[in-house]
């Protein structure tokens, strides 16, 4: 069992959303998918539940196609940003309607749910605030009761009190069903203690595809005297360079050997570091790009 993308393709005018994405997701597991605006989440999470469809590529969910069939569809649940009841819709039906769509829609769950959350049931969908919007989609994730739900910034005007029900609620949820969980979000170091696999995304491109704890294991921060600091990374893969005065910090795709010299201090990686790091290294990457092709040219 597990979502397959194959070589997912898209691409609008002149802009490349995805280009050739091939990723694997598997059960029993909760992933983040992480990238900048415009690295291409929605436009790959939308291809997934068949809201688009790609220029080339497929998509299997436990080895079925989801083009045009409700079976595959059926075991995907998306929580995005829009509305697809109707206007005059009370939660309290909304709740009651998926049971038709989801016969595994956990009712009780929901209305539970919607207790701990302070949603009202008699409230119509359209005159839900933004907080609570997104408050009425979480619950549906969390009670629709099938094999894969992905969350597409889930906490978009939430309360910090909220963001951490929920964020407690997944878990507990997880730890019930082992459902496989996809998180798509900016705030990286809300969720960072929640995923065990990342996917990163840029420019349509998958960056890096881990687990977590691979990632940021593998790189660490180096700050100390800048003339230190220079001689002691030569020779060792860095992302990025940061100097303030006579102090630099430097961000290591590597491990060091310990002790450090006197004078240098090493710290933990935390993966919102990591992938701003990452990002930059890709940027001068790009930028070097250009500029030998502006001298070429």
């Amino acid at each position: 069992m597990s979502i397959e993308f194959n070589a997912i393709t898209k691409q609008f005018g002149s802009t490349r959303a995805l280009d050739g994405v091939t990723l694997t997701l598997e059960p029993g597991r909760i992933y983040g998918l992480l990238g900048n605006n415009g690295a291409g989440k929605s436009t790959l999470l939308s291809i997934l539940t068949d809201r688009q469809r790609p220029d080339s590529g497929t998509i299997l969910i436990d080895g079925q196609p989801v083009q045009n069939n409700d079976s595959a569809l059926h075991k995907v649940f998306l929580v995005g940003e829009q509305n697809f009841f109707p206007d005059d819709m009370k939660v309290k039906r909304a709740f009651q309607t998926m049971t038709y769509f989801y016969p595994d829609f956990d009712l009780e769950r929901a209305q539970g749910l919607a207790q701990q959350f302070g949603l009202s049931l008699k409230k119509k969908i359209p005159a839900l605030s933004t907080g609570y919007s997104s408050i009425f989609r979480l619950i549906l994730g969390l009670s629709v009761n099938v094999p894969y739900v992905v969350f597409d910034e889930p906490v978009l005007g939430l309360d910090a009190q909220h963001r951490e029900l929920f964020y407690r609620l997944l878990v507990e949820r997880f730890m019930e069903q082992s459902n496989t969980f996809v998180i798509s979000t900016h705030l990286i170091d809300e969720v960072a203690h929640l995923i065990d696999h990342t996917i990163i995304l840029r420019e349509g491109k998958v960056l890096r595809d881990a687990p977590t704890e691979d990632l940021v294991s593998t790189a660490c921060a180096l700050s100390g005297p800048a003339e230190l600091v220079d001689q002691y990374v030569q020779g060792k893969k860095l992302l990025t360079s940061h100097s303030l005065g006579g102090l630099k910090t430097v961000i290591l795709q590597d491990t060091l050997p310990q002790p450090l010299p006197a004078g240098l201090e090493q710290s933990a990686m935390r993966l919102q570091d990591y992938f701003i790091s990452l990002q930059e290294a890709e940027d001068r990457k790009e930028e070097r790009k250009d500029g030998i092709h502006g001298y070429e040219s």
